[in-house]
C-alpha cells in the first residue's frame, strides 16, 4: 500500500519513509530517500532541517586549495577545489560540520591524520549515556547569517541551529571522553564529512568530501577504540 504521511517531525519522517519530501513554506526543497537527505542536502534548509543535534554552520573561505575555517585551515582536495571553484582570489562558503563529525583527538587513534585537530575551550558537557555533547565556540564572533537559517532557527529555537547566528558549536562525542566543562580539550574534526554551501541562496557547492563514504556510515556504524564507525541511538537510527 502506497502512504504518504505528513509530519513536522523529522525522526518520524526519516525512520518511517522510503522517499522523504522536504518542503518549505509549500514550496518542495528536495525529495531523496533518508540516508540521501542526510549525507547530499540540497541546500542549507534541508542540512539544517536533518539531523539530530542539527548540523553546525560556520563561516569559510575557499583559496589555495584550502578552506580557512574559524579554527584552522584544511586541506582539500584537487577535485573538490574546481568543483568549489576558488576562483584565484578566494570566495566565501557556509561551511557545515555534523556534531558526529567531531571526535576527542585522544581516541581517534590511526585515523587522526584523516582530519584536523585544533583546542578549544569547552562550556558545556551533556551526558547522555551512550554518547556526550560538547558545546563550544569558535573564534570570529558571530557565527553564519543566512535567511534560510534564520528561519530554521526562529522555528525550532536557535540552539537547534547550531552557527545560526551564533559562535557555539556542538560536538558529538565517544562517551569515554575525558572532556569537562570550563577546560580546553583537544578536537578532531573529520574534514572528508565536510558540507559546503553559497551564503547567496544557500544552495549546496561541490559533492562534498566523501559523500558515498559519509552517506554508508551515517545509520548504523559506531566509532570506539580508534575506528571511526557512526553510532546510533534507536531514536536517531534513521539520520
Amino acid at each position: 500500500t502506497t502512504t504518504v504521511y505528513v509530519t513536522h517531525d523529522q525522526t518520524e519522517a526519516m525512520t518511517l519513509g522510503d522517499r522523504v519530501a522536504v518542503m518549505r513554506s509549500g514550496v518542495l526543497q528536495q525529495v531523496g530517500t533518508p540516508a540521501e537527505l542526510y549525507a547530499r542536502p540540497k541546500n542549507l534548509f534541508v542540512a539544517g532541517f536533518i539531523g539530530s543535534p542539527a548540523m553546525n554552520f560556520m563561516p569559510g573561505t575557499v583559496a589555495d586549495g584550502k578552506v580557512k575555517l574559524p579554527f584552522g585551515e584544511v586541506e582539500l582536495s584537487s577535485e573538490l577545489q574546481k568543483q568549489l571553484g576558488e576562483g584565484g582570489g578566494g570566495r566565501d562558503v557556509i561551511v557545515g560540520a555534523r556534531p558526529e563529525s567531531f571526535e576527542d583527538a585522544a581516541l581517534v587513534g590511526d585515523h587522526k591524520s584523516k582530519g584536523h585537530t585544533f583546542k578549544a575551550t569547552i562550556d558545556l558537557v551533556e551526558s547522555m549515556g551512550s554518547e556526550l555533547y560538547a558545546y563550544f565556540k569558535i573564534e570570529g564572533g558571530e557565527g553564519v547569517q543566512s535567511k534560510e537559517l534564520e528561519e530554521l532557527a526562529a522555528d525550532s529555537g536557535a540552539a537547534e541551529v547550531p552557527g545560526s547566528g551564533t559562535n557555539q558549536v556542538v560536538a558529538r562525542l565517544d562517551p569515554a571522553s575525558k572532556v569537562e566543562r570550563g577546560k580546553e580539550a583537544e578536537l578532531w574534526l573529520d574534514t572528508r564529512a565536510l558540507h559546503f554551501f553559497d551564503p547567496q541562496g544557500g544552495d549546496r557547492l561541490g559533492g562534498g568530501a566523501d559523500d558515498a563514504e559519509e552517506g554508508s556510515r551515517s545509520g548504523s556504524d559506531e566509532k570506539s577504540g580508534g575506528l571511526l564507525r557512526r553510532r546510533r541511538s534507536k531514536s536517531d537510527s534513521g539520520e
